[in-house]
């Protein structure tokens, strides 16, 4: 996977993160469930996708292995979002991240990308595509520790 954009320093942490992909049923959920873990208690955190899908049994499983949980969150549109005031996006993929920057072209909103490779492409045995989903959770972990963790008070 590339190396993703790093968070801009502006001197303090983003207090409200949005994470996006193209559906919200892999990628951004993990990330928004990471950071949660991750983030200081007063941060606020969201995952959205560009489109409408259906949540992923793989994702509960490969979260389950790091004692996290999407609970009974299911995937969500920007649209759906109930709060649409971030000071940054991280994008998750292609499409995510063009949407990201045609909706926040007029606001002054941070947009990140971190291009992470979509699991549900992987064929073979269970576990080969479990071992696909494990891959895409850890890098996802490696890139909020190092870029959102470690920088706390620096961003």
């Amino acid at each position: 996977m590339e190396d993703p954009q790093a968070i801009a320093h502006t001197g303090k942490s983003p207090g409200a993160i949005l994470f996006m992909c193209g559906l919200n049923t892999i990628r951004s959920p993990m990330a928004e469930a990471i950071a949660r873990r991750m983030l200081p208690q007063g941060t606020y955190i969201a995952s959205a996708g560009v489109r409408a899908g259906e949540r992923n049994p793989f994702v509960d499983v490969v979260l389950s292995e790091i004692g996290l949980s999407l609970g009974r969150r299911q995937p969500q549109t920007l649209e759906e979002l109930e709060d649409d005031f971030f000071d940054v996006i991280i994008t998750l993929s292609p499409e995510a991240h063009h949407a990201a920057l045609e909706l926040t072209r007029a606001n002054a909103i941070d947009v990140i990308y971190w291009p992470t490779m979509d699991p549900s492409a992987t064929d073979g045995t269970r576990d080969q595509v479990l071992d696909a989903y494990r891959e895409v959770r850890d890098y996802l972990l490696g890139l909020i520790e190092g870029r959102l963790v470690e920088h706390r008070g620096s961003l």
